[in-house]
């Protein structure tokens, strides 16, 4: 999952990307609204992290331009936690969700969790694909109760397919939700992944369709 954080203050945004990444997430970052706007128009973020007080262009104009433009991804607004007004204007802007300065980290990251699988058409904070199991909290993946010991790609992989399954995912997809936008990115890689992935799963669930991508599929 790929993550767009958009905040000026360098430390905060640092420890933002730090306690995303940990999570498992990829995370590009922006310090203004200029270069936060260009980036959430061009490039696919499963969700954004997006601070009203920016520089050059507020949160709120960001994401008005978002909407305007037809971009739907979920949008967790940082607010001023004595600036209400910022927060009704977020939301009639078309923010998902908000949370108020300072904050706790776990805070945002439980609300950003919540966002990604309400969006992804998930209510629980545990995906099921028959034996398999994504504990989206943990992190962590299982088989039959079993823990899977996944690298921090194989599991990105796998959290990508979980979310969408039932749908075709390309490899170029697949890759754009998986790496930064400074990563070198190759899309055949992704079969050598999917190949690991397969034999650490032990069951048929990853459908390679030919031509167009992969499809997670439920054993039953």
């Amino acid at each position: 999952m790929r993550i767009l954080v958009v905040e000026d203050d360098a430390q905060l945004s640092r420890q933002l990307g730090e306690a995303l990444r940990a999570a498992g997430y990829v995370v590009d970052s922006a310090s203004d609204g200029e270069d936060g706007h260009f980036l959430g128009d061009t490039e696919p973020y499963d969700a954004v992290i997006l601070d009203v007080g920016l520089p050059k262009m507020d949160g709120i104009s960001v994401l008005e331009r978002w909407r305007r433009d037809g971009r739907t991804m979920p949008v967790l607004l940082l607010t001023a936690r004595d600036r209400w007004s910022d927060k009704v204007a977020g939301i009639d802007a078309g923010a998902d969700d908000y949370v108020a300065k300072p904050f706790h980290m776990e805070e945002v990251l439980a609300r950003l969790r919540a966002l990604i699988r309400r969006a992804a058409g998930h209510a629980s904070s545990e995906i099921h694909c028959g034996p398999l199991r994504l504990d989206t909290k943990s992190s962590r993946a299982t088989i039959d109760g079993t823990p899977l010991k996944l690298t921090s790609h194989e599991y990105r992989l796998l959290a990508y397919l979980m979310h969408h399954q039932g749908e075709i995912v390309s490899r170029s997809e697949l890759t754009e939700h998986m790496y930064d936008q400074d990563f070198d990115r190759d899309s055949n890689t992704i079969e050598v992944f999917v190949g690991r992935l397969r034999r650490k799963l032990g069951i048929d669930l990853i459908e390679t369709v030919r031509g167009l991508g992969y499809r997670m599929r439920s054993s039953g």
